[in-house]
């Protein structure tokens, strides 16, 4: 059995810990009804941005329109989105075990050939993949310090000349899209080449291009893929503080569960430590009355 002096310094331990995950609980929850509010806010437009990008570009590779040309698959770039922290339950390992599975189960070949390069955002998908010597863009990792539509731009806009200039030929994305604080669903979305519209799902509006086609699918294409990206972001980023939200409220629930456990035991102890005391002190007087 511990001794008192243990258990209670125990005590205090776990009373400094639960305090701390209740402050980043507050904190994740503030956090969370800002990004949570952007994220649903960004949908509507994205969704419809996406679709107006698929009518005109996907399956389409006339003339200057390389947004939808499907090459043959000898290297890819995956965009690894994760956190700069930890503390958020199991939200970085599920991207970095998406992030695996698709080069095991896709681009095992790419792979052994060294022709599959991480883009990572956020510290900690950069550290892990750096320290396991996959080839690495880092340009991008810093991304959530201070996420602004302009950095997801400058991102969208450098994949956007890579694959246009041959670089990768295929670039998808893995993150985890925002469902509810509790639920966060690991998402694989290609981003180039665009992907055409599925076959019953196409647009029944006819559009009107106005001056020409050519200049719009140059304009609003960009446009378009800068705005998904962003919105994989926001959705990355909403996902984060409610898996942190969740994992901390948890925390500071076991904490609790820990706390009487160990004030039970401090109980007990101080209870045989009075017993002892009080059987010596009887057996003291006994020795006093056979003497």
């Amino acid at each position: 059995m511990p001794s008192l002096k243990e258990v209670k310094t125990r005590i205090g331990s776990v009373i400094s810990t639960q305090q701390i995950t209740k402050a980043m609980k507050m904190v994740a929850a503030a956090k969370l009804r800002k990004s949570q509010d952007r994220i649903i806010q960004m949908r509507p437009f994205a969704k419809k941005m996406t679709a107006i990008l698929q009518n005109l570009s996907g399956g389409n590779t006339d003339g200057d329109n390389w947004y939808g040309k499907v090459r043959t698959e000898e290297k890819i770039l995956i965009v690894a989105i994760n956190s700069d922290r930890g503390l958020c339950g199991s939200f970085n390992s599920n991207t970095v075990k998406g992030v695996l599975r698709l080069i095991e189960e896709k681009y095992s070949t790419q792979h052994a050939k060294k022709n599959v390069t991480i883009l990572p955002i956020g510290k900690k998908a950069l550290d892990f993949f750096t320290k396991r010597n996959f080839p690495v863009q880092v340009d991008y990792a810093t991304m959530f310090h201070g996420l602004t539509f302009e950095k997801s731009a400058e991102a969208a806009a450098f994949m956007m000349d890579a694959f246009k200039n041959g670089e990768y030929d295929k670039i998808e994305i893995v993150y985890n899209q925002f469902k509810n604080v509790a639920t966060q669903v690991l998402v694989v979305e290609q981003f180039l080449p665009v992907l055409p519209i599925e076959k019953g799902k196409a647009s029944e509006i006819d559009y009107i291009f106005q001056p020409n086609k050519e200049e719009i699918i140059a304009g609003i294409i960009p446009k378009s893929l800068k705005v998904q990206l962003f919105k994989t972001l926001l959705d990355s980023n909403a996902s984060e503080n409610g898996a942190r939200m969740t994992a901390m409220d948890k925390a500071n629930e076991n904490a609790g569960e820990l706390l009487k456990e160990l004030k039970l035991t401090y109980n007990r102890t101080r209870q045989a430590a009075i017993t002892k005391e009080i059987l010596e002190i009887v057996a003291g007087a006994e020795a006093l009355k056979s003497a």
